[in-house]
């Protein structure tokens, strides 16, 4: 076998370039203006505005002061907190976020549940107190 001198051309099927198609042309330094330094199509990224609330459900505030004020008043303002509580729950529900205070609400029906319970056993616990001595005989 004899020996090939290497070549310039590795492509296949197709012959080397001429000779004068072999000089680079001279370009300048820079061919293209530089990138900005924003991308210009794309723009600021996009942020959604926040949805605008419309406060704190007022029952809510209400259910959890009457909640609250069961400590002193007794069994009507744990009643009022609890009926206070169903109605804001109901209110905040159909407003679809717009309203807030679904925690105030679920605190003032608890306070008021927990008080009309125990005021509840503490009527019962008097009346058995009550009804003690005719028992005895």
């Amino acid at each position: 076998m004899s020996e090939q001198s290497p070549s310039s051309y590795d492509g296949p099927g197709y012959p080397p370039p001429p000779p004068e198609y072999s000089h680079q042309p001279e370009y300048s330094s820079a061919p293209y203006p530089p990138p900005p330094a924003y991308p210009a199509p794309y723009g600021p990224p996009y942020y959604p505005a926040p949805m605008p609330t419309g406060g704190t459900n007022g029952f809510a505030i209400a259910s959890l002061v009457c909640g609250i004020a069961s400590l002193c008043a007794g069994l009507v303002t744990a009643i009022l907190a609890v009926v206070f509580g169903h109605v804001a729950l109901a209110q905040i529900s159909r407003s679809g976020g717009y309203e807030q205070g679904r925690g105030l609400a679920i605190a003032g029906l608890v306070i008021g549940y927990v008080f009309i319970a125990l005021g509840v056993l503490y009527i019962v616990f008097i009346f058995g107190l009550a009804a003690l001595p005719s028992v005895q005989r």
